[in-house]
């Protein structure tokens, strides 16, 4: 984004395959708190700072595809989100059409995970969005939604931090 493009003051933050399970599903591994928790603590913070926070999950890559160009590349300039904080669960290692669609929509996105995906299966150490991303954040669990939240806050926002 050039700094002549006005800001819409709105993220966009989605969630791939299987993550409206957080909590329940291997909590060992992903932790104990749900999706609802981390949307619900992030939008508490954007709000505090004037920025609203749009979230979808989806198990369906092409759903995610449709929102993306929805609320980026096909919206009305009203309409669309400066950024995108993306856990793309299962995508990570599978999708080119996520990766393209990002690509399109022109904004900053970061690329979250919960565990660290280059501890785990050889399979999951490679991602098609991580090359592309601002940063990538992983193994610090929930977490790591907030520090992009931050990222986003800091450097595109031009916010005091986290905290109002």
């Amino acid at each position: 984004m050039n700094q002549t493009t006005p800001l819409n003051r709105k993220l966009l933050v989605l969630n791939g395959a299987n993550l409206h399970l957080l909590g329940k599903r291997e909590p060992h591994i992903y932790g104990t708190t749900t999706l609802q928790d981390i949307i619900h603590r992030l939008s508490t913070t954007a709000h505090q700072h004037g920025i609203q926070l749009d979230h979808f999950q989806s198990n369906h890559e092409g759903d995610i595809v449709d929102i993306i160009g929805s609320q980026g590349v096909l919206a009305d300039d009203h309409d669309k989100f400066d950024g995108v904080i993306i856990n793309p669960a299962a995508f990570t290692h599978t999708s080119v059409a996520i990766r393209d669609s990002l690509l399109a929509s022109g904004k900053p996105f970061i690329e979250v995970h919960l565990s660290n995906i280059h501890a785990r299966e050889p399979f999951r150490s490679h991602s098609y969005f991580s090359d592309k991303a601002v940063g990538v954040i992983c193994g610090l669990g929930d977490m790591g939604y907030d520090m992009a939240l931050a990222w986003f806050l800091k450097n595109l926002y031009k916010t005091n931090g986290v905290h109002s």
